[in-house]
Protein backbone atom coordinates (compact mmCIF):
# COMPACT_ATOMS: atom_id res chain seq x y z
CA UNK A 1 0.00 0.00 0.00
CA UNK A 2 2.99 2.25 0.90
CA UNK A 3 4.16 2.09 -2.68
CA UNK A 4 0.97 2.79 -4.58
CA UNK A 5 0.94 6.02 -2.22
CA UNK A 6 4.56 6.95 -2.18
CA UNK A 7 5.15 6.63 -5.85
CA UNK A 8 3.08 8.75 -7.14
CA UNK A 9 3.98 11.54 -4.51
CA UNK A 10 7.84 10.50 -5.53
CA UNK A 11 7.09 11.17 -9.20
CA UNK A 12 4.95 14.49 -9.12
CA UNK A 13 8.10 16.27 -6.67
CA UNK A 14 10.66 14.77 -9.51
CA UNK A 15 8.52 16.19 -11.97
CA UNK A 16 7.94 19.47 -10.50
CA UNK A 17 11.28 20.39 -9.37
CA UNK A 18 12.71 19.09 -12.86
CA UNK A 19 10.41 21.70 -14.63
CA UNK A 20 10.99 24.61 -12.30
CA UNK A 21 12.99 27.76 -14.23
CA UNK A 22 16.39 27.55 -12.92
CA UNK A 23 17.34 31.06 -12.52
CA UNK A 24 20.80 30.61 -11.81
CA UNK A 25 21.92 29.66 -15.22
CA UNK A 26 19.91 32.72 -16.52
CA UNK A 27 22.32 34.39 -14.04
CA UNK A 28 25.30 32.83 -15.81
CA UNK A 29 24.29 33.72 -19.07
CA UNK A 30 24.38 37.68 -18.70
CA UNK A 31 27.52 37.68 -16.54
CA UNK A 32 29.11 35.73 -19.55
CA UNK A 33 28.54 39.37 -21.81
CA UNK A 34 30.49 40.71 -18.65
CA UNK A 35 33.87 41.55 -19.05
CA UNK A 36 37.06 41.16 -16.40
CA UNK A 37 37.00 44.27 -15.17
CA UNK A 38 33.00 44.29 -14.33
CA UNK A 39 33.50 41.01 -12.67
CA UNK A 40 36.71 42.08 -10.33
CA UNK A 41 34.17 44.95 -9.36
CA UNK A 42 31.77 42.65 -7.95
CA UNK A 43 34.13 40.38 -5.66
CA UNK A 44 32.99 41.75 -1.68
CA UNK A 45 35.65 42.31 0.62
CA UNK A 46 34.74 38.86 2.33
CA UNK A 47 36.01 37.13 -0.59
CA UNK A 48 39.19 38.36 -1.16
CA UNK A 49 42.23 36.47 0.12
CA UNK A 50 44.95 37.63 2.07
CA UNK A 51 48.03 38.92 0.83
CA UNK A 52 50.00 36.07 0.35
CA UNK A 53 53.57 36.46 3.06
CA UNK A 54 57.13 37.58 1.14
CA UNK A 55 59.16 33.66 1.16
CA UNK A 56 62.50 33.94 2.41
CA UNK A 57 65.20 35.49 0.36
CA UNK A 58 62.54 36.84 -2.22
CA UNK A 59 63.68 39.83 -4.05
CA UNK A 60 63.28 41.72 -7.42
CA UNK A 61 65.61 43.62 -9.53
CA UNK A 62 66.45 45.00 -12.92
CA UNK A 63 68.81 42.38 -14.98
CA UNK A 64 69.97 44.61 -17.04
CA UNK A 65 69.90 48.50 -15.87
CA UNK A 66 72.39 49.60 -13.23
CA UNK A 67 72.14 52.46 -11.02
CA UNK A 68 73.30 55.81 -13.02
CA UNK A 69 73.16 54.11 -16.50
CA UNK A 70 73.01 56.03 -19.55
CA UNK A 71 70.50 54.79 -22.04
CA UNK A 72 68.39 55.27 -25.01
CA UNK A 73 64.47 55.66 -25.51
CA UNK A 74 62.69 53.71 -25.79
CA UNK A 75 64.62 51.73 -22.96
CA UNK A 76 64.39 47.69 -22.60
CA UNK A 77 63.81 46.48 -19.36
CA UNK A 78 64.37 43.06 -18.12
CA UNK A 79 62.91 42.13 -14.45
CA UNK A 80 64.20 39.57 -12.78
CA UNK A 81 62.53 38.11 -9.25
CA UNK A 82 64.25 35.32 -7.08
CA UNK A 83 61.92 33.11 -4.51
CA UNK A 84 58.71 33.94 -6.70
CA UNK A 85 57.01 32.83 -9.82
CA UNK A 86 55.84 35.16 -12.76
CA UNK A 87 52.55 34.98 -12.97
CA UNK A 88 49.37 36.36 -14.69
CA UNK A 89 47.34 38.72 -12.96
CA UNK A 90 44.43 37.36 -11.84
CA UNK A 91 44.05 34.36 -8.87
CA UNK A 92 45.58 34.73 -5.73
CA UNK A 93 48.65 31.96 -5.62
CA UNK A 94 51.15 31.53 -2.88
CA UNK A 95 54.72 33.22 -3.90
CA UNK A 96 53.67 34.29 -7.26
CA UNK A 97 52.95 37.39 -9.18
CA UNK A 98 53.69 39.86 -11.70
CA UNK A 99 55.40 43.04 -12.60
CA UNK A 100 55.10 46.81 -12.27
CA UNK A 101 57.05 49.61 -13.63
CA UNK A 102 56.95 52.77 -11.88
CA UNK A 103 58.13 55.48 -13.83
CA UNK A 104 59.67 58.87 -11.56
CA UNK A 105 57.00 57.58 -9.15
CA UNK A 106 57.40 56.66 -5.45
CA UNK A 107 60.15 53.92 -4.47
CA UNK A 108 57.36 51.50 -3.60
CA UNK A 109 54.19 51.38 -2.44
CA UNK A 110 52.64 50.01 1.28
CA UNK A 111 52.20 46.34 1.22
CA UNK A 112 49.17 45.24 0.26
CA UNK A 113 47.92 48.27 -1.56
CA UNK A 114 46.57 48.58 -4.81
CA UNK A 115 48.52 49.67 -8.01
CA UNK A 116 46.92 52.53 -9.94
CA UNK A 117 47.12 52.19 -13.58
CA UNK A 118 48.53 55.59 -14.81
CA UNK A 119 50.58 56.82 -16.88
CA UNK A 120 53.28 56.43 -14.16
CA UNK A 121 52.80 53.01 -12.77
CA UNK A 122 52.67 50.46 -15.95
CA UNK A 123 51.62 47.09 -15.24
CA UNK A 124 52.52 43.97 -16.99
CA UNK A 125 49.94 41.33 -15.86
CA UNK A 126 50.21 38.79 -18.77
CA UNK A 127 53.54 37.23 -16.96
CA UNK A 128 55.80 39.91 -19.39
CA UNK A 129 59.94 39.84 -17.68
CA UNK A 130 60.41 42.19 -20.57
CA UNK A 131 59.15 45.72 -21.35
CA UNK A 132 60.06 49.03 -23.55
CA UNK A 133 59.29 52.13 -22.11
CA UNK A 134 59.83 55.11 -24.04
CA UNK A 135 61.36 57.97 -21.96
CA UNK A 136 62.02 61.46 -22.78
CA UNK A 137 65.85 62.91 -22.72
CA UNK A 138 66.74 63.46 -19.34
CA UNK A 139 66.98 62.07 -15.92
CA UNK A 140 64.37 59.20 -14.33
CA UNK A 141 63.73 56.84 -11.89
CA UNK A 142 62.15 53.80 -12.52
CA UNK A 143 61.37 51.19 -9.72
CA UNK A 144 60.46 47.94 -10.08
CA UNK A 145 57.42 46.78 -7.82
CA UNK A 146 56.53 42.87 -7.79
CA UNK A 147 52.91 42.53 -6.83
CA UNK A 148 50.14 39.60 -6.36
CA UNK A 149 47.02 38.05 -8.69
CA UNK A 150 45.20 41.07 -7.76
CA UNK A 151 47.82 43.88 -8.38
CA UNK A 152 48.29 44.21 -4.38
CA UNK A 153 52.08 45.53 -3.92
CA UNK A 154 54.41 43.49 -2.22
CA UNK A 155 55.35 46.15 -0.51
CA UNK A 156 59.38 47.77 -0.35
CA UNK A 157 60.33 43.70 0.25
CA UNK A 158 60.07 43.18 -3.52
CA UNK A 159 60.74 46.74 -4.99
CA UNK A 160 63.67 48.16 -6.68
CA UNK A 161 64.64 51.63 -8.01
CA UNK A 162 67.43 52.71 -10.16
CA UNK A 163 68.15 55.94 -11.40
CA UNK A 164 68.73 56.21 -15.27
CA UNK A 165 69.45 59.03 -17.55
CA UNK A 166 67.94 59.05 -21.38
CA UNK A 167 70.52 60.90 -23.65
CA UNK A 168 69.12 63.10 -26.48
Amino acid sequence: MYKKILFPILTVAFIACNNSTDKSSTSADSTDKMNSDTMSHMTTAAAVPELPAVPEGAKVYFKNLKQGATVTSPVKVEMGVDNMKVDTAGPVVAASGHYHIFVDAEDSLSSGTMIPKDSTHLHYGKGQTEAEVTLAPGPHKLTLQFADGLHRSYGSKLATTVSVKVKK
